[in-house]
């Protein structure tokens, strides 16, 4: 077991409003959403912060939380999340060289543990569909009330769709101005064939200043974190 301090990241109050929001949506969701894994369509949407910050308002709550990092193709999470190095990760642990506990981190933040990706493997979909994954995802459910995944852009490849299928639901995040909705649909689509339950969408980077409604009532509930410059 791995012990590693996280990089501060401390939001203002209408941010820490807008995922105790998006966290309560979940909760409405159903008692039996407890795996969730996050997508977009393509890189750069601000996806895998989401999925930190989420995770993050589900331990602040009390709530013992796992945060995965999936994307093992181009994880973002070690270098913008975490102080020093980690010595093994999630692809460690799917071609056997790592065992849960030992590709597991305990954080500096109370009640969340994370797995990071690990070293890039030439065959992340695979391994993500294999048994090892299987078993980690139902060994996170005996042992936390709530377990966070960060997986690739679904645009770009299918690691997605290939974690959904031992997830309990899917959100979405989409940068504002950036992804038509044809695009958007199209992903949709793809997601929904693994007949993973989608339970909304997160749109980010919204024009804060912007005159259009949509504009003025994210301004309201997301605030400067959702802004522009956010990514």
């Amino acid at each position: 077991m791995q012990s590693i301090e996280l990089k501060a990241s401390e939001l203002d109050f209408r941010s820490k409003e807008a995922f105790k929001t998006l966290r309560a949506n979940i909760e409405f969701s159903g008692d039996d959403i407890k795996v969730v894994c996050l997508t977009s369509c393509t890189p750069n949407e601000g996806k895998s912060n989401i999925a930190f910050e989420l995770a993050k308002s589900y331990a602040q709550m009390g709530k013992k939380v796992l945060l995965v990092d999936a994307d093992l193709r181009k994880s973002v999470m070690r270098q913008r999340h975490k102080k020093g190095k980690v010595r093994l990760g999630l692809s460690n642990y799917l071609v056997g060289k790592a065992t849960f506990e030992e590709a597991m981190c305990l954080t500096d933040v109370r009640n969340m543990d994370m797995i990071f990706s690990g070293p890039v493997p030439p065959n992340p979909s695979e391994l993500l569909g294999n048994a090892r994954f299987k078993k980690l995802i139902e060994d996170a459910r005996a042992m936390y009330d709530m377990v966070i995944i960060d997986t690739p852009p679904l645009g770009s490849v299918i690691d997605t769709a290939v974690v959904s299928k031992f997830c309990d639901g899917a959100l979405f995040v989409i940068e504002s101005g950036a992804i038509s909705y044809h695009f958007a649909k199209k992903i949709k689509e793809q997601l929904a064939v693994t007949e993973c339950r989608i339970l909304g969408v997160v749109l980010n980077k919204v024009e804060m200043n912007s005159g259009k409604a949509y504009g003025k009532y994210y301004g309201k509930y997301y605030g400067n974190y959702y802004g522009k410059d956010y990514k």
